[in-house]
């Protein structure tokens, strides 16, 4: 089972920027690594995730534009850029590695290893 460890969150102004990191403790071939948030009351929601088989990146609506996912397979690592922070980006957010099939992408169900999360909070 891979464990995951994220960090780099923090307290940051709106507009401010963020990066978040994950290191995975054994390798990530094959894997897709996504990034999940959840904010207080409310569902874990898909952030964005990076697929081994295409390489292609995936983004929620609510982030496009503003955060960048990348991978680093030869380090195990995998961060989330985050620029134009708003207050409603404020939520715990977790790292999670899968092989979820295209259509169950975007779901916290595909995914079989999670960190424990790091909180990012955006102030107004």
């Amino acid at each position: 089972q891979v464990q995951l460890v994220e960090s780099g969150g923090g307290l940051v102004q709106t507009g401010g920027s963020l990066r978040l990191s994950c290191r995975a403790s054994d390798g990530i071939s094959g894997y897709t690594m996504a990034w999940f948030r959840q904010a207080p009351g409310k569902e874990r929601e898909f952030v964005a995730a990076t697929r081994w088989t295409n390489g292609n990146l995936y983004y929620a609506d609510s982030v496009k534009g503003r955060f960048t996912i990348s991978r680093n397979n030869a380090e195990n690592t995998m961060a989330l850029q985050m620029v134009s922070l708003r207050a409603e980006d404020t939520a715990l957010y977790y790292c999670a590695v899968g092989r979820p099939i295209l259509s169950t992408l975007r779901l916290s169900s595909a995914y079989t290893a999670w960190g424990q999360g790091t909180q990012v909070t955006v102030s107004a």
